[in-house]
C-alpha cells in the first residue's frame, strides 16, 4: 500500500472513532500526500504522450502506404514491397523533422513578432533540405550515389517540400489549438507572451508544463490541472485567480476556475451544467454563472 494512502486511511479511521464520520474531511497534509501518491501511481502525462505518438505513427504509416501506391519521385518503377518499406520509412523520418515545426513556430512568433504561418513555412523549407538529401541518398545506398544536376535537384526538392508541407499540416491539425496572430487571442487561446505574464504558472512543477486547464479548490489548497497531471498548491482560490493575468478564463463556480481554451463540451442534467475539459475533468457551473457563460459564448 502506498504510504500516503495508508496515512490518510488511518486519519479517516481515527475520525470515525470520534463519531465524526458523516462530516469527516481529509486534513491538508493527508490531501497533499494522497495527491502525490496518485500522481506517481498514474502518470497521465506519459500515457497522453504515448497515445499521441501511437496515433501520429499510425497516421504516418497510412500516408506512407498512400505514397507508396502513388509512387512519386520516380519510385513507381520499383516493386510495391520496396516502395512500401521506403515510403513508410521516409514518413517516419519526415515526422521527426517536420513535427517540431508547429511548436517551435508558436514559441518563436511572439519573440520575433512574426506570424506563426510564416514561421511554419520557413520551417518546412528548411527541414525539406535534409529530407530531400535523405530521400535521394537512401534508395541508392550503399552503392555509388549519382548526385543530380541543378534542375533535377530543384525539382526533387520541391516535391519533398510538398510532401513535407502535407506532413506539417497534418501534425498541426492534430496539435492542441494554439494562438497565432493577435486575432487568435480574441478567439480564446492565450498567446505565449500572455502566458509568461501569469505569475501562477511559476508555481507549477516543471513536470506539469504550463498549459493550465483548470483550478479546483480543495480545502485550503488549489489543485492545478494541466494535460500532464495535477498538483496541490497551498493558496486561496481568489489569490490564485489574481495571478492568472493574461490567461483567458473564468471562475465558473466557487471552487472552480476554467481556462476557456480547455472547454471541450458541455453537459446538462436538468438545471445543472458542467463543463467537460481535457483529461476527463468536469467542472460544475454555478447557476449564477450560466447566463454569464452564455453571454460570453462559452455555452
Amino acid at each position: 500500500m502506498v504510504p500516503a494512502i495508508r496515512l490518510s486511511r488511518t486519519g479517516w479511521l481515527l475520525r470515525e472513532r470520534r463519531g465524526n464520520r458523516a462530516f469527516c474531511h481529509f486534513t491538508k497534509r493527508e490531501w497533499a500526500l494522497v495527491s502525490r501518491a496518485m500522481n506517481a501511481a498514474y502518470p497521465s502525462g506519459r500515457k497522453a504522450l504515448l497515445r499521441k505518438l501511437l496515433v501520429d505513427f499510425a497516421i504516418m504509416a497510412v500516408i506512407g502506404v498512400v505514397l507508396a501506391l502513388i509512387g512519386p519521385l520516380g519510385t513507381f518503377r520499383e516493386p510495391i514491397g520496396l516502395r512500401l518499406i521506403a515510403w513508410v520509412l521516409f514518413c517516419f523520418i519526415g515526422y521527426a523533422l517536420y513535427s517540431p515545426i508547429d511548436t517551435l513556430a508558436q514559441r518563436l512568433a511572439p519573440a520575433l513578432d512574426l506570424p506563426v504561418s510564416a514561421l511554419r513555412l520557413a520551417g518546412v523549407l528548411l527541414s525539406s533540405i535534409p529530407m530531400a538529401v535523405v530521400v535521394w541518398v537512401l534508395p541508392r545506398f550503399p552503392g555509388n550515389i549519382d548526385w543530380p544536376g541543378a534542375d533535377k535537384a530543384i525539382e526533387h526538392y520541391l516535391y519533398v517540400v510538398v510532401i513535407g508541407g502535407m506532413i506539417t499540416f497534418i501534425t498541426t491539425l492534430m496539435s492542441p489549438p494554439a494562438t497565432e496572430e493577435a486575432g487568435a487571442s480574441e478567439a480564446g487561446a492565450p498567446t505565449a507572451a500572455m502566458r509568461r505574464k501569469a505569475q501562477f504558472l511559476e508555481r507549477l512543477p516543471p513536470a506539469l508544463g504550463s498549459d493550465l486547464i483548470a483550478l479546483e479548490m480543495e480545502d485550503h489548497y488549489v489543485r492545478a490541472h494541466t494535460p500532464l497531471g495535477s498538483e496541490l498548491i497551498l493558496m486561496r482560490m481568489r489569490d490564485a485567480v489574481a495571478e492568472l493575468g493574461g490567461i483567458e478564463g473564468m471562475q465558473v463556480h466557487r471552487s472552480w476556475w476554467v481556462a476557456r481554451g480547455a472547454v471541450e463540451d458541455v453537459e446538462r442534467e436538468g438545471r445543472n451544467v458542467r463543463l467537460v475539459l481535457g483529461n476527463g475533468i468536469t467542472a460544475p457551473v454555478s447557476r449564477a454563472k450560466v447566463a454569464v457563460l452564455k453571454d460570453a459564448g462559452w455555452i
